[in-house]
């Protein structure tokens, strides 16, 4: 069957679409001996694709993983400044998988991690609004802290959707929330406490979508069951 190039190696667990893309436009993948196009279709059963020289790898099971994942870890596969990476944490896993999303360097909780290009690609897409709950330790608590949290500001130049808030407990000049946002703007939380004058000493995913991280210990990681991969 013909598809486009790009999600015939997202598919295959090479790289995500969107990393695929990028790969098509510096040329590094050819079809039948050319430089592939971004844009081309290709039948992988007939066509004979490389990446960087080398074939794709065959049809492999689907794997979708949580990691708990701790500060001081760059939710990528490789960094080039070195730092540790979240593929470090799953590389028993028996395959190689990528992130769905991500997390700051700062930040720790749940992170999906898979081999499903397309199952990534629709958990990204904007559309699909993902809601995401993070437990955020902050300190500079003020009386008017949680009203001005509520508040949609512009970040980026985007108009955030009001996210809910709940204030789950405060003294002196701290307190603990749990924040749902629906999109993924860069430090978007961080970015919203300053807003409201605090700063967040910590910063933990606990839910996505109807995932939640539960009580996985920290810096470990799970298969995903059936019952919620289908809630995904």
């Amino acid at each position: 069957m013909t598809e486009r190039i790009q999600k015939i190696i997202s598919a295959r667990g090479v790289a995500s679409r969107r990393k695929a893309e990028e790969m098509l436009t510096a040329g590094r993948i050819t079809l039948n001996g050319r430089i592939a196009q971004l844009g081309e279709s290709a039948d992988p059963d007939i066509d004979e694709i490389l990446v960087d020289g080398k074939p794709l790898p065959s049809t492999q099971e689907s794997v979708y993983i949580m990691l708990n994942k701790p500060r001081g870890y760059v939710t990528t596969l490789s960094d080039e400044k070195g730092r540790k990476t979240v593929a470090q944490l799953v590389a028993d896993c028996g395959c190689r998988v990528y992130p769905v999303g991500r997390l700051d360097y700062d930040s720790e909780g749940l992170l999906i991690l898979t081999n499903d290009g397309e199952f990534a690609n629709a958990m990204m897409h904007p559309k699909h609004e993902v809601e995401k709950t993070y437990a955020v330790w902050v300190r500079g608590y003020h009386s008017d802290a949680t009203e001005n949290l509520k508040q949609p500001i512009v970040l980026d130049g985007y108009k955030i959707k009001p996210p809910r808030v709940t204030l789950v407990r405060s003294g002196e000049d701290q307190a603990l929330y749990h924040i749902t946002i629906h999109e993924g703007r860069n430090r978007q939380v961080r970015r919203m406490c300053a807003h409201a004058g605090m700063e967040v000493r910590r910063l933990q995913r606990i839910r996505e979508g109807k995932l939640e991280l539960g009580d996985l210990p920290l810096g470990k990681w799970r298969y995903l069951t059936k019952e919620e991969i289908a809630k995904l």
